[in-house]
């Protein structure tokens, strides 16, 4: 790739974006144009000369970077800023917050967002530093908890992911907004946009809530909770483990009770939870208890009122079918009348209310693993089961297909220009980090070029022009 001098990439720049004069009157597409960008935003000038968050935002800076940590965040509730652990290479002077608590800088922020709404679209990139994917609850800090602090600091100056514009939007038609972005750990971001399992089972309600069971495939069970919509999508509100086994299934009263069994992972034991969904998607689980031997468990509420269950399983050592009819007590079920049936086992991965249908499923999306989990409705096909859309997810250099699936953002360290040009090239928003020398500039230069230096002549003069 040949890389032109300094003052004549300026002009190419300029040429190509939005200039403060004519910023009103003829706004480029915000794909085609090129903004200021800090790498490590939080350090300042401990690493590089930055200064403080607001300082670069009063210069121009419309990309911003924070490395996240979760260590600690059952306690703080919250992530933590820091390069390699919480608070290393942290500039708290100048105005920056004093803690290391992300939610405080997304503050700090938003603050300024607020003052300059008529500002180029910010991005607040989150890098994360651990895998989130291990956290089992958005009480410990799991993907729904980093979509819960994204919303709250920043209301409705957020563009959330899911509702970017079709077509080409342009700078002005995004005006001050802030587009969030993951980056980091190759893991979360995977998860972000699909899980996978084994054997889903779901439930709905005639409140159109709805709730999905699975295992892992290696002995972990997990759950979602969510709302089917008036479109006819479900939309997913949290997820979490709760318990050790295989082959779940789940029945949700309009109350919000529900009771869950499941095979456990060794042996031919059958157990149950009851559980209680709440408002905002949590389910509140009670202890499992043991109920019988077998295999392959199903279970329905009876009555209207959703107290009334029958259970049905298979023999653990032939194809005889069983069953148990129990009743909802409180955070137990009594069960009795354990005889053999010849009715089949309840279809778990179906659940009907009214006109209402939801189906879950396993299968491939494009390049996504064949467990992916999946959900149809009666007017609705092939959704994934997956955290809201609420950030954008990061695309980089080495990443798998699934990650580069649908990807609008791209990143590589600035060096690597002949990926950085193709994918300007085909229409992404391209950070390059590192971008510390006028000699790193491609043609055209990256959307974002993340420097450590942002007042440095060099990249003043690169990029006059730039979209404020």
């Amino acid at each position: 790739m040949t890389r032109l001098p300094a003052l004549a990439v300026s002009a190419l720049v300029t040429a190509a974006v939005l200039t403060p004069a004519t910023a009103h009157a003829a706004s480029p597409p915000f794909t085609e144009s090129v903004f200021r960008a800090t790498h490590n935003s939080y350090s300042g000038d401990v690493d590089g000369a930055k200064s403080s968050l607001t300082h670069q935002l009063d210069h121009g800076i419309r990309f911003l970077e924070f490395d996240v940590h979760d260590n600690g965040y059952a306690t703080t509730h919250d992530y933590a800023v820091g390069h390699d652990s919480p608070g290393d290479a942290v500039d708290h002077s100048g105005g920056n917050p004093a803690s290391n608590n992300l939610r405080d800088w997304l503050t700090t922020v938003n603050t300024w967002s607020a003052a300059h709404p008529a500002a180029a679209p910010i991005v607040v990139m989150l890098d994360l530093k651990d895998d989130l994917t291990d956290n089992p609850s958005y009480a410990a800090g799991n993907l729904t908890a980093v979509n819960q602090e994204l919303e709250s600091v920043f209301g409705g100056r957020l563009l959330r992911a899911k509702d970017y514009p079709a077509g080409q939007p342009s700078v002005d038609a995004l005006r001050g907004r802030v587009l969030p972005l993951l980056s980091g750990d190759g893991k979360s971001r995977a998860e972000y946009k699909r899980d996978v399992g084994y054997h889903p089972a779901v439930t709905l309600n005639g409140r159109g809530q709805v709730v999905e069971v699975h295992d892992s495939g290696a002995g972990a069970l997990w759950y979602w909770t969510g709302t089917y919509g008036a479109d006819g999508r479900v939309t997913w509100l949290r997820h979490g483990k709760y318990d050790s086994g295989q082959t779940p299934a789940v029945a949700l009263n309009d109350n919000g009770d529900l009771v869950e069994v499941h095979q456990s992972q060794s042996a031919t034991t059958l157990w149950y939870h009851v559980g209680k969904l709440g408002a905002d998607g949590e389910i509140t689980w009670q202890a499992s208890h043991q109920y019988d031997n077998g295999v392959l468990p199903t279970v329905a509420f009876t009555d209207p009122a959703g107290t009334r269950l029958r259970e049905i399983h298979r023999s653990q050592s032939s194809s005889q079918n069983w069953d148990w009819d129990g009743v909802l007590s409180g955070t137990t079920v009594s069960w009795t009348g354990n005889a053999k049936t010849s009715d089949p086992r309840f279809a778990k991965a179906t659940a009907t209310s009214g006109t209402a249908r939801v189906r879950v499923w396993t299968g491939a999306d494009g390049p996504t693993p064949a467990q992916t989990l999946r959900v149809d409705t009666d007017r609705v096909a092939g959704d994934r089961i997956r955290y809201r859309q609420v950030a954008f997810d990061e695309f980089q250099k080495g990443d798998s297909a699934e990650l580069q699936q649908g990807a609008l953002f791209y990143g590589a360290p600035a060096t690597e220009s002949a990926f950085i040009t193709s994918a300007r090239q085909a229409g992404k928003l391209v950070r390059g980090w590192d971008f510390d020398s006028a000699s790193e500039a491609t043609t055209p230069l990256a959307n974002y070029p993340a420097t450590n230096h942002p007042y440095d002549a060099w990249y003043q003069t690169l990029l006059t022009g730039a979209a404020e």
